[in-house]
């Protein structure tokens, strides 16, 4: 049943996030912080069946509780009625297909140069945070980061959305 339960998280999780950026059902983005939700959600799911509880709460009540709050709260202050009629600019797409590109390039470089894991120094302790702390800032430190750009860029991507451009 884990197996089942599993392999049901992970696609929720995968199409989920796959709407939350590519969603043909609406272009509210209302709907796409919905479907951040559904994939927050499921990756708790995931956590549960790891044995990890403790990141299942916080994944819960920091992601789901204050983040897409926060996220739902900004889009619905902001009025995006214009924005969602203006149509994608060519150069906007290459700028951030370069910034992409760049972002891919330095994260490649950074695992290929510096990923070294740790040696075990015995079991951790089911449940202790502060284990799960320094497994956090030691061995899983890189994907720890980038996953803190992509909050930033998110965050950049929400303010980007919510300005009036001036002349219009």
């Amino acid at each position: 049943m884990q197996d089942v339960l599993f392999y049901i998280f992970a696609a929720l999780t995968l199409v989920c996030g796959f709407l939350v950026v590519a969603n043909p059902f609406s272009r509210n983005p209302v709907t796409s912080a919905m479907f951040l939700v559904l994939t927050i959600l499921s990756m708790a799911g995931l956590f549960v069946l790891l044995g990890a509880f403790f990141l299942a709460a916080v994944q819960v009540l920091v992601y789901a509780g204050a983040v897409i709050v926060l996220f739902l709260f900004v889009i619905m202050l902001l009025d995006l009625q214009v924005e969602e009629r203006q149509r994608y600019r060519l150069r906007n797409l290459l700028w951030g297909g370069a910034a992409s590109l760049a972002l891919l390039a330095a994260l490649l470089e950074a695992v290929r140069g510096r990923l070294t894991l740790p040696a075990e120094t015995g079991p951790p302790v089911e449940g202790d945070p502060g284990a799960l702390g320094e497994a956090l800032f030691t061995a899983h430190l890189l994907p720890f980061e980038v996953m803190s750009i992509l909050l930033l860029v998110a965050m950049i991507g929400v303010i980007l959305l919510s300005r009036k451009e001036a002349g219009r």
